[in-house]
């Protein structure tokens, strides 16, 4: 086993110490955003024109896309063996990709007539996905 030269060393510190406090950055734009986006779909529901909702929830969304950029959570990947970030580049799917292929789904079978045993079994493939590839 190799030792790592001292600047390797201090890399891996400031990233250790870096993250925590991107982290708690995260949670507490998290512990906002979750009272702040109910607040805003409410306001956006409340105050539509003809027949269109409002935009303040989309707005909220635009900022939280915003410090989502600024905390850049994994940035310290940057300073990572090469294999190992190679290996961090999940599949292309994210959360939004998975509900709409489920939404779709669901809604597929309500038109036929209501879910079938079909899409419970494809419903629990997704959810197990998920639990296997949190990333």
């Amino acid at each position: 086993m190799t030792i790592p030269p001292a600047a390797d060393r201090w890399t891996l510190i400031r990233d250790v110490a870096v993250l925590q406090i991107k982290l708690l950055a995260d949670g507490l734009r998290d512990l906002i955003l979750v009272p702040a986006s109910l607040i805003a779909g409410l306001l956006s529901l409340a105050s539509g024109n003809d027949g269109r909702p409002g935009d303040h929830f989309y707005r909220l969304l635009s900022r939280g896309k915003q410090t989502e950029r600024w905390i850049n959570l994994f940035g310290a990947l940057d300073n990572a063996p090469a294999d190992v970030a190679a290996a961090a580049h999940p599949g292309n799917a994210d959360i939004d990709q998975v509900v709409a292929r489920l939404e779709t789904f669901i809604v597929d079978d309500y038109r036929r007539g209501g879910v079938t045993a079909q899409t419970r079994t494809r419903i629990r493939k997704i959810l197990e996905f998920m639990q296997r590839n949190p990333g």
